[in-house]
């Protein structure tokens, strides 16, 4: 792949050209020139974008597909595409398809489907045999095979042996850990957030003690095993208490937050809406401001979309039927800038890539061309129109978002509208 891309305003704290607009020559998906003009005696193909911005590609650390087995809600090709006009040059794979990806041959399945794509797909396997957390799955055969990290998506484990098994086990090949925080008992039958919304609607709740109680578990025992754990997509304000003390005593902890869950609360539910039914269920404008404040202070180490599908035949039903979940790819970089800057959001789109083991590049001569293309400004409706997801199901439907994503380059090749 041989292009130039004009006019770029470059934002990577990572590159001697952070903040500088020039011109980058891209030949064989490598960088070979960042100046402030670029002649074109080959005819390259060139890239000139209104107000164009590019960072290093983005990354998301938590994505649902469908396929195998639910590809009426998406499959992986129109996944990866979808993540590419999202500006996501990475997705980690949850192992919730049908089946289950807790073997080695499941791992290699997700890296064959998606060889040689724009997208880079990262494979989580599950951490227990088809996620019924009773027995260890082949951790150290999928991680052979190419799984980034182990875990049960939205299925906590609720024996604290397993756990402390799993983080001892895992410690001997520096895996990853996931562990979901809700602990089950507490939460009940609930579906929402139990709070006075809950009451004055008539729906069960979940109490924010249901995550927290399996989050001091979790830290507890990751203290006695000195393993490495992420807790994904945290919601309440003890839980990011918790996990900023645990830093503080050195702990190797990790945790993500879903978007939807920094930008909405659970006055959403008015309607009875089953987009806004997603788990961690949304919270309270006190825990929403204490998520912000744990990513701002480093407490929260990365964001996700947590991007689920659902069909309509799951989701369009009564509010107590309806599955858990939103589509959050398309609505990743618009909503996070309705609450921080530009250089924030770039910043935390990139973030998580560390920690899941994930090859990162700067945008600097000599290294390989891994970009998100995007226009920072302009304020507009998010309609299903924007929506490149097999399914519909998005909580942003009608929300003001900011700035439009143009696209990716990556593995030498484009995805640019």
């Amino acid at each position: 792949m041989n292009l130039i891309i004009k006019s770029a305003t470059i934002i990577d704290a990572a590159s001697e050209h952070h903040h500088a607009t020039n011109d980058i020559l891209i030949e064989n998906g490598i960088i070979t020139q960042i100046a402030t003009s670029i002649e074109n005696p080959n005819n390259y193909d060139v890239i000139s974008l209104e107000n164009l911005h590019i960072s290093q590609g983005w990354f998301d650390s938590s994505v649902s597909l469908g396929e195998p087995g639910f590809e009426e809600r998406e499959t992986i090709e129109n996944g990866l595409k979808t993540a590419a006009k999202s500006g996501f040059t990475g997705i980690a794979v949850n192992p919730n398809a049908h089946p289950i990806a807790d073997t080695k041959a499941d791992i290699a399945f997700l890296k064959a489907q998606a060889f040689e794509n724009a997208v880079n797909l990262y494979p989580i396997g599950a951490l227990t045999n088809a996620s019924e957390s009773v027995d260890l799955a082949e951790l150290f055969d999928m991680k052979n095979a190419g799984a980034i990290a182990f875990g049960d998506y939205q299925k906590a484990i609720e024996n604290p042996n397993l756990l402390k098994i799993s983080l001892l086990y895992a410690a001997n090949f520096d895996g990853l850990v996931l562990s979901f925080p809700q602990e089950r008992k507490i939460a009940g039958k609930g579906i929402v957030n139990e709070g006075h919304n809950s009451t004055r609607l008539g729906l069960k709740g979940i109490p924010s003690l249901a995550e927290e109680l399996h989050v001091a578990r979790d830290l507890f025992l990751l203290e006695y095993t000195k393993g490495k754990l992420h807790i994904p997509t945290i919601s309440t304000a003890k839980s990011v208490q918790l996990i900023r003390e645990a830093k503080a005593k050195g702990l190797n902890i990790s945790c993500s937050v879903a978007i939807h869950n920094l930008i909405m609360t659970d006055a959403e539910l008015e309607e009875f809406d089953t987009n806004y039914k997603v788990l961690p269920p949304l919270r309270t404008e006190n825990d929403r401001i204490a998520l912000i404040e744990g990513l701002q202070d480093g407490t929260i180490d990365m964001v996700t979309s947590d991007h689920n599908p659902i069909d309509v035949e799951h989701k369009k039903v009564e509010f107590d039927n309806a599955m858990y979940g939103t589509i959050g790819l398309e609505t990743a970089f618009g909503a996070l800038q309705t609450i921080f800057d530009t250089e924030t959001t770039v910043k935390l789109l990139s973030s998580g890539k560390e920690r899941f083991g994930v090859e990162t590049s700067s945008i600097s001569v000599g290294q390989k061309a891994n970009f998100t293309l995007f226009n920072p400004e302009g304020n507009y409706t998010f309609t299903k129109k924007h929506i490149h997801s097999s399914s519909q199901n998005s909580a942003f439907l009608g929300k003001q978002l900011k700035g439009t994503v143009y696209g990716i380059i990556h593995n030498q090749q484009k995805v640019v509208s």
